[in-house]
């Protein structure tokens, strides 16, 4: 009988692994956050991906060793969380990470010491694997760690060798596995047998580079990049049968369970698949929203959007009605308060997040349901018999509709659902997914790659330089390295140094020109790639050779204008904060030359007042001249001293502070002005949503007011000519017009009210009887609806017990019906006017409802309105015989 390692908890288990690297000289380093800063990736993937900048050689490391507990989230393999016992979304890394310092022999020692010792895992219980021509690893592992020969795997390069893509760098991986049947021997062991093994540790060896002909080469300084599974560890060391039924996540399932009145242990396996999946996903989204991501439609917003839907789904699955994820998330928060300090900060903010979503998507989820019964009624008229897997996935992808309820109700109606069209239609996501979001690319793309191998970083000097001498390093045209370009070429150029500000934290590039003998270039953008400023711009006279000098200058006026917009969005953050709630954070800025755009969480409006506040308390500070201190400082001194960072923004040791004393201070990188004074005006042009909870105000500042100022006065003064009326008249002129405009219109209804009255009384006697009943069924032109409906209720009135339908064409290709049915008709007979009118629409592929004596309908093919009424008459005889 083989030793069983001890038990610890999840929190214990991540203490000790970074206690233990910190007494082997790591520093260890806070969670970056899920927001990465690498615009290749939608969100932080991997433990090493913060420190991708130091595996390129791109930035130096403050330190030689650390390490860190990295919170990530993976959504490639999203369909099999619940299924496997290891896929998750959100996970965290444990890693050590050597830059240039230890390499192959120390992690591998350190790897063994850490398992064995520290985790007290049984020698015997775990197998390694190496690169297959490794030997150096092979040799490690048998000579000076003593693992036998059997338990030392040799694996492909598709297993164990890393890479970063096709080229960059890379190197091989050794990766540790714990046996949880070690009684079956050592003869014939099938690493792929994950009902025997799981993988917990990987050591990548980062000793190569790969060029674009697939030659390595030796790095000159090798690195180390591990990663530990924290859910893994504690799946082998609390010995449960899968990493949900852990400390770190099965609390938050046994909140969902008592939620469903359900006992996990006696639930059936698509229960538990629910579960795991509620576990799971709530964990994301809470850090998600931690980390400043609100829900949308696009990038990483929507992978929020996503996970919200499928944890109110398979609330649904499960049996809860109505909103339930905020009490889910109070358990998630609580046991991830004490490592990421900001999951309670921002507990506010992630549970009216959360409450907005789930009420939205309940809702959604109701059409989805409708959708789904018009698409079975459309079947069942086509006489066919299974629902299509373009709209099985539809209702999936659109409507977060589950297949698993689709073939459920389908079944009811004696109908199938094509599952193997749905699963091709869920793969091609897949596919699109994978490649658009779910890789680390550690390369610098096109030819910046290759440059990036002859040359440093582009040295920013333009805080106070606005024109210097340069000289040309990269010389691009449409992304490919040339070494000179002419007149009326487009190109792409690097300096060694350069006075332009590239692109970044929401302010645009510099616009200006280089100048040489007899060369003009104009430059329109500038961009950062990987720590080189990217010029973007037109050769408008000359030829330009790399090598050569340059003056470049920025344009003066453009850099104000932005300078004075920059500092105004911090001054309009501030204002925001005093105004309306102190809790309101940055969710995304644009600052140009002729306008700003601040976007930030709120679950409210601003008020017209609330929006005057803001801008005559920014104008009084413009007013009031206030320095604008710009230093630098340590990111621990810069938030002691209270200064506010944006969520999702990754910042280095050391950061740059704009301080406006008694105002704002904040992190940031941008252009600002020296005192307050240099802005001049401030005026807000709109508030609106532009997503759930997050809200968006336009302004302009300095000469940009005057500008927005002088329109607005032209267009009061052409108003005041039309109506010939004073400015200060305007307000009164439109008010009666509008009042003349809505008695004018109050006639009109009456006059068409009065009309479908006439028309109604004619129609008197084409009613036709059907037992003891009558039945009225016309076509009563173009009236509007709510003629439409007046003279369908007078006519049923008129007839006594009786059953009307009419239908009118108000608009080309609109449809509108009405049904009013006599008392005896919906009590005795049981035909209620809402669902009758309601099918019968489906004709006009529309749709509608009401009461049962009296509903409406519309719809959008008219050309089926004759059609419409004659199943309308069909039916009122058969029902009504």
């Amino acid at each position: 009988m083989t030793n069983i390692p001890p038990s610890l908890t999840g929190n214990e288990i991540r203490a000790k692994f970074l206690n233990f690297f910190e007494q082997k000289q790591h520093k260890i380093l806070p969670s970056a956050s899920l927001v990465p800063d690498d615009p290749t990736v939608l969100l932080t993937i991997a433990g090493m991906l913060p420190f991708k900048p130091i595996f390129l050689g791109q930035q130096t490391p403050e330190v030689p060793r650390a390490t860190t507990s990295q919170k990530c989230i993976r959504t490639n393999d999203i369909e099999n969380v619940g299924r496997t016992a290891r896929h998750h979304t959100f996970f965290e890394m444990l890693g050590n990470f050597s830059f240039g310092d230890y390499f192959k022999s120390q992690a591998i020692a350190w790897g063994w010491e850490l398992s064995t010792e520290v985790f007290k895992l049984p020698p015997e219980r775990i197998v390694v694997s190496v690169f297959r021509e490794d030997d150096e690893a092979f040799a490690i592992w048998r000579d000076e760690v003593g693992v036998p020969e059997k338990r030392i795997i040799r694996m492909g390069e598709e297993d164990n060798f890393w890479k970063s893509g096709a080229t960059g760098p890379c190197g091989p991986c050794s990766e540790l596995y714990y046996d949880f049947k070690p009684e079956l021997g050592d003869d014939h062991i099938d690493l792929e047998d994950d009902s025997r093994f799981i993988e917990f540790y990987n050591l990548v060896f980062m000793q190569y580079n790969r060029d674009a002909d697939g030659n390595l080469t030796p790095l000159e300084k090798k690195n180390i990049d591990t990663g530990m599974g924290l859910e893994r560890m504690a799946q082998i060391l609390q010995q449960v049968p899968n990493n949900y039924e852990t400390d770190l996540i099965f609390p938050i399932i046994k909140t969902a369970a008592e939620l469903a009145d359900i006992d996990y242990q006696r639930a059936d396996e698509n229960t538990k698949v629910s579960l795991k999946v509620i576990g799971d996903h709530v964990r994301s989204v809470v850090q998600m929203i931690a980390d400043g991501i609100s829900a949308s439609n696009m990038g990483r917003g929507y992978i929020l959007r996503r996970l919200i839907r499928r944890v109110v789904r398979h609330g649904r699955l499960i049996g809860i009605d109505g909103n339930f994820i905020n009490e889910v998330a109070e358990t998630a928060i609580e046991l991830l308060e004490g490592v990421y300090v900001n999951t309670r900060e921002r507990e506010q903010v992630i549970k009216t997040e959360l409450q907005r979503e789930e009420s939205a998507f309940l809702a959604t989820l109701e059409r989805g349901e409708k959708l789904l019964a018009e698409v079975i009624n459309k079947l069942k008229v086509e006489a066919k018999t299974e629902i299509s897997g373009v709209d099985a996935f539809t209702l999936y992808d659109t409507f977060g509709f589950p297949l698993e309820l689709t073939q459920e109700i389908a079944e009811e109606q004696g109908i199938t659902v094509d599952v193997a069209g749905f699963e091709a239609e869920m793969e091609a996501q897949r596919v699109r997914s994978q490649s658009a979001h779910e890789t680390i690319d550690l390369t610098v793309q096109g030819s910046i790659d290759k440059l990036a191998e002859h040359i440093h970083p582009t040295e920013f000097l333009g805080y106070h330089e606005y024109q210097l001498i340069s000289h040309i390093e990269g010389l691009l045209v449409e992304g490919k390295s040339v070494e000179k370009a002419e007149s009326g070429t487009k190109v792409q150029l690097i300096l060694n140094k350069t006075p332009f500000y590239a692109e970044s934290g929401g302010q645009i590039g510099d616009k200006g020109y280089l100048a040489g003998e007899d060369v003009l270039i104009s430059i329109n953008d500038v961009q950062k790639e990987s720590g080189f400023f990217v010029h973007y711009g037109t050769v408008e006279r000359g030829v330009i050779t790399v090598g050569q000098k340059l003056r470049a200058t920025v344009d003066k006026a453009c850099r104000n204008r932005v300078r004075a917009n920059h500092t105004a969005t911090h001054l309009l953050q501030s204002a925001l904060k005093k105004v309306v709630d102190n809790s309101i954070s940055q969710a995304g800025s644009l600052v140009s030359f002729d306008k700003l755009r601040f976007d930030f969480n709120s679950p409210q409006p601003i008020t017209k007042s609330q929006l005057q506040q803001i801008e005559d308390l920014i104008n009084t500070w413009i007013a009031e001249a206030h320095p604008a201190d710009i230093s630098v400082m340590s990111l621990e001194e810069a938030k002691g001293k209270g200064a506010i960072a944006m969520f999702g923004e990754k910042y280095g040791s050391q950061v740059r502070v704009i301080d406006v004393p008694g105002v704002s201070m904040e992190l940031c990188g941008g252009t600002h002005v020296n005192n307050t004074a240099e802005i001049g005006l401030f005026k807000i042009i709109s508030e609106t949503g532009i997503s759930s909870g997050v809200r968006r105000i336009e302004a302009v500042a300095g000469a940009s007011v005057l500008e927005y100022l002088k329109v607005r006065d032209e267009v009061v003064k052409e108003l005041a000519d039309k109506l010939k009326a004073k400015p200060e008249e305007i307000p009164e002129r439109f008010a009666n017009l509008q009042s003349e405009l809505k008695t004018t219109q109050k006639e009109l209804e009456n006059l068409k009210q009065e009309l479908a009255l006439l028309k109604s009384d004619s129609l008197v006697n084409d009613a036709q009887s059907v037992g003891e009943f009558k039945i009225l069924v016309a076509h009563m032109g173009d009236l509007d609806a709510k003629s439409l409906q007046t003279a369908g209720e007078k006519l049923q009135q008129k007839l006594g017990s009786s059953a009307v339908v009419l239908a009118s064409i108000p608009e080309e290709g609109k449809v509108s019906l009405v049904a009013a049915f006599g008392e005896k008709v919906y009590k005795d007979k049981k035909l209620q006017a809402g669902k009758f009118i309601g099918q019968i629409a489906k004709i006009c592929g529309g749709g509608g409802g009401g009461r049962p004596n009296l509903a409406q309908a519309g719809g959008r093919d008219a050309t089926k309105v004759d059609e419409a009424l004659a199943t309308a008459k069909t039916q009122l005889i058969e029902a009504l015989s």
